[in-house]
């Protein structure tokens, strides 16, 4: 499992590799995160739950890294451990588990804010080398 960042002008790509496509999404979470705060420093206080729905696993994706940031910034929290279990019957269904804790400007190392993940970039892919998720992220 890893992510990484890619090159865009004005904004963040990230680009997550996994053995699943739970752990693929798992990894971009971690990468949206480790954009915004040193996550290495988050430590696991609390567990919420994300819940998304869509028709398309890059919409899903994109989905579940906005209702991330949407609980982050309604709870004041920061994640850097997460738990993703994806279905599919008509539409695909997530439910996730992030954990993490309040964010504390002095102790997490602010880097920068992410609005939102975006649907720029955006691909989903399986080959030899596992399952792959990208987007671009708003900062």
């Amino acid at each position: 499992m890893a992510f990484e960042y890619l090159d865009h002008e004005a904004d963040v790509g990230i680009h997550a590799t996994a053995d699943t496509l739970e752990e693929a999404f798992e990894e971009g979470a971690r990468a949206m995160f480790n954009t915004m705060v040193d996550i290495t420093k988050v430590e696991s206080r609390k567990k919420v739950e994300i819940l998304a729905s869509a028709d398309s696993v890059e919409s899903l994706f994109v989905d579940f890294l906005n209702k991330l940031l949407t609980k982050a910034d309604t709870e004041g929290m920061v994640f850097s451990r997460f738990r993703v279990m994806i279905t599919h019957k008509k539409t695909y269904t997530l439910t996730a588990y992030a954990w993490g804790e309040p964010l504390d400007q002095m102790r997490h190392d602010i880097k920068t804010e992410v609005k939102a993940a975006t649907y720029s970039g955006l691909k989903c892919w399986n080959d030899t080398g596992g399952h792959h998720v990208q987007c671009v992220l708003d900062v």
